[in-house]
This record gives C-alpha cells, structure tokens and sequence, in this order.
C-alpha cells in the first residue's frame, strides 16, 4: 500500500511536437500542475517552455527543476524522491508526449513503488499508441521494441527475429529510432523484410508535418521514399 505521509508522484505529458504552444492537459489536471513546485524533467528548457503555456500563477523562476535523462544515476534519482518523501507532490516530465514510456523517467517511477510513494498518470499524447491507432495493424496483439540495434549487422538479425515473431505470434511489432539513423533503418526494412509484410512509417507526429503510411513492402519499393532526415518516427510491422 502507498504511504499517505509520502507527496504523490504526477506523469504530467506535454505535446509530441516540440514546436507546440498549446497545452495537452485536461482541465483538472492543469489545476494540480498549477499547484506544484517541484518537477523532475529530461529537459529543463522544453521543460519551463511547456509549463510557461499553461499560464502559471507562479513564476516558473519560483519552481524546483531536477534533470533526470539517460545519464541520471540511480543514487540521483534517489535523493531527487526526498520532497515525495517530505509530504510534496512532484511532477514528472519527458521531453516529449508521456514520461516514463520509452524515456528515463521509468526509473524514478519504479523507485517510487518501491518507497510506497503514489504515481499518478495524467491522461496525454503517445507517439506510440497514435502511431498503431492509425496504422491498421493489430492492435490487439502489440509489442514495443524500443530501439533496435545500431550496428547493421545486428539490426538486419533483429528485425528479421521480429518479423518472424509477427508471423508466429500475429503481432504488431513496434520500434523507434534515432532521428538521424531513420533512412538506414528503413532501407533495411525495405530490402530484408518479406513482400507481404506490412510496414507503417509514422512521422512527426502531432504535428502539420504528420505523415503516416501503411503498405506492404512490395508495394514500398513501388513508393517514393518519404523524407525521413531527423525526423521523429515510429516503425510498425505485422506479417
């Protein structure tokens, strides 16, 4: 059971775009974010930006920011749980859509379960979830990879085990990637995956640049390659 001494742990999403100045948060919970002080966040400065566009009471140079991204050591995350363990809320923030799936926070999370501490879930944008929504693809039936490997070699073995594992399992496979590595990886798609396979490409999503797309790959080969160069994009496959 959570401990009601402890502060409660918020997952506060802000937009998939970057560039948005809009808020993604329902009312209700706008009203806690606006009464919080401390935050734990991937990034400060998108961070301060997306707090700024809910229109704070506070100002947000009153507010206590810790960072927490791949690099945060265990013993940080530690000692930045101490206000939850003092009887304050804090917030918590990725960069990006919703903490803590596929993002650092997840480690603050799992430590707050083992301190007894509450986490509570705001209701937000999943590139991932968006993504197989509009896909066609299985979504009954879904596994998420994270990123596959960057040495080519390795990568070519992985999304062949996971294109077998579609076809075995009748999954929708999902998988992201470093912006900059997104034409390497989709030039291996086009060229190891099966003719029949289906494949989703889903780019900057939530933004006016949205492009999604499901073909199968011999229909992809037919197509002009979309422009992928330091975009953020989601791979979704199913057999």
């Amino acid at each position: 059971m959570t401990d009601k001494t402890n502060g409660c742990l918020y997952l506060i999403p802000v937009p998939i775009d970057q560039n948005a100045k809009e808020s993604v948060l329902l009312e209700n919970h706008r009203k806690i974010v606006e009464r919080l002080d401390y935050f734990v966040v991937e990034n400060e400065k998108t961070a301060r930006f997306h707090l700024s566009a809910l229109n704070l009471q506070k100002p947000i140079n009153q507010l206590h920011f810790e960072v927490l991204d791949k690099s945060t050591i265990e013993a940080e995350i530690t000692n930045y749980l101490r206000p939850l363990l003092e009887g304050f809320d804090i917030g918590l923030i990725s960069e990006s859509g919703c903490p803590a799936v596929a993002d650092p926070g997840s480690k603050m999370v799992a430590l707050a379960h083992q301190k007894n501490i509450k986490v509570i879930p705001m209701i937000g944008p999943s590139s991932i979830i968006l993504a197989l929504m509009a896909s066609g693809l299985n979504g009954q039936q879904f596994k998420f990879h994270g990123y596959l490997p960057s040495e080519k070699e390795d990568r070519i073995k992985k999304i062949i085990l996971i294109e077998n594992d579609s076809s075995k399992n009748h999954e929708t496979q999902i998988f992201i990637e470093t912006p900059y590595r997104n034409q390497h990886i989709f030039n291996d798609l086009i060229s190891k995956l099966q003719d029949r396979t289906k494949l989703c490409v889903a780019l900057d999503m939530s933004s006016e640049n949205e492009f999604i797309l499901t073909k199968n790959i011999k229909d992809w080969k037919k197509e002009t390659t979309p422009d992928l160069k330091n975009k953020p994009c989601v791979f979704l496959l199913q057999w």
